[in-house]
């Protein structure tokens, strides 16, 4: 061990909040079926699905454990959170969720998979809320089943696993579930996928495709993306969420921020327009960001520090990067007990409209 990470300190038994993790996967079977069978008949071009799942399909002790965690919605699931003194899970449909497949059957799996989650969300209700999965390339029906799923079904948001296909949806045909979001009063989750065919080649011979940092540039791209295209101006009140402690954009806000307000100003490339307020306010003000994967103070109190108490969220990332000793070291953070007490609970409570636990 050394002594720049030292043992994480014990949870708190008894902490004077609850824990709400906001960023935590579930795959049905008859999801994942369709993905083991992908990997064997390769008929989809997506070299990073099958980097990720040919690994997590195959059948070594991690991906079989990951496998058994990731589908279960009752005794595992339960059990862990126990043991790791979660109180409840924020659930969405994990990566590449039903974007792997073409817009008409991914919206078939959609609704299958949200009816799912919602069955398992009433068996135990003070456990668990939901996000709906939608098909983002279908254009008239990713806004119906968003709508369903938060009208119908009680789920309070939605999920987007990255660009579907190599598509991302800065495109204005694709944003009426945008303009659903917003009218419904809902965040949507911008929640990583592996990177995009058009990308991914120099990550994969050294395995840097996936969390340990091609997950951050893909979604950082797509939620930069969204921003230069003046969603935000259209919709106002449109809530993105971003993981990981912001996929590295909180860090770049200075950055970002000049360099966008320069080439906007000069007219210097087609694609980015003058937006009515600086892209440093849109990521203030229209994101929310959450520390799942990273179980490490310094970067979540920087995000504290810089977008606001208001605005930083628990997440644990579980089944994908399952560490039950980071709750003792988030615990322990040397920040006052009302942003702790937010950081775990209120604000999920407010942006997702929780209840009592």
């Amino acid at each position: 061990m050394s002594d720049r990470f030292p043992m994480n300190p014990p949870r708190d038994p008894n902490p004077p909040y609850k824990r709400i993790a906001t960023e935590e996967a579930w795959i049905p079977k008859n999801i994942l079926d369709l993905y083991i069978r992908e990997i064997a008949d390769k008929k989809i071009h997506d070299p990073g699905f099958h980097q990720l799942w040919g690994f997590f399909a195959g059948e070594s002790d991690l991906a079989t454990r990951h496998r058994r965690r990731i589908q279960d919605l009752d005794e595992i699931r339960i059990g862990d959170m126990d043991a790791s003194g979660i109180d409840m899970q924020v659930l969405a449909l994990g990566s590449p969720g039903v974007q792997l497949f073409d817009p008409a059957t991914a919206t078939s799996l959609a609704i299958e998979a949200n009816d799912q989650l919602a069955e398992g969300i009433a068996r135990h209700p003070d456990r668990y809320i939901g996000l709906a999965a939608f098909s983002p390339l279908d254009t008239e029906n990713s806004a119906k089943e968003l709508e369903r799923g938060v009208t119908r079904l009680g789920l309070r948001g939605g999920i987007l696993n990255g660009h579907t296909l190599g598509t991302y949806l800065d495109e204005e045909k694709y944003w009426s579930v945008f303009e659903a979001a917003e009218a419904l009063d809902v965040p949507i989750y911008l929640h990583p996928n592996m990177p995009s065919p058009q990308m991914i080649e120099p990550f994969l011979n050294r395995s840097l495709d996936a969390a340990i940092y091609g997950f951050a540039c893909d979604t950082g791209l797509h939620a930069l993306r969204l921003l230069i295209s003046g969603i935000f101006d259209r919709f106002p009140k449109l809530q993105i969420i971003l993981g990981h402690c912001g996929e590295a954009l909180p860090y770049w806000l200075y950055r970002i921020d000049f360099m966008h307000t320069r080439i906007a100003s000069t007219g210097r490339h087609p694609g980015v327009k003058p937006l009515k307020r600086r892209a440093w306010d849109y990521l203030c003000d229209n994101f929310h960001y959450t520390s799942s994967g990273v179980g490490w103070a310094p970067p979540i109190k920087f995000v504290m520090d810089t977008v606001g108490t208001d605005r930083m969220m628990y997440a644990m990332d579980y089944p994908w990067q399952f560490v039950q000793e980071e709750v003792g070291e988030l615990d322990s953070m040397e920040i006052p007990l009302e942003d702790k007490k937010a950081f775990f609970e209120e604000n999920a409570r407010k942006l997702f409209k929780i209840g009592d636990l």
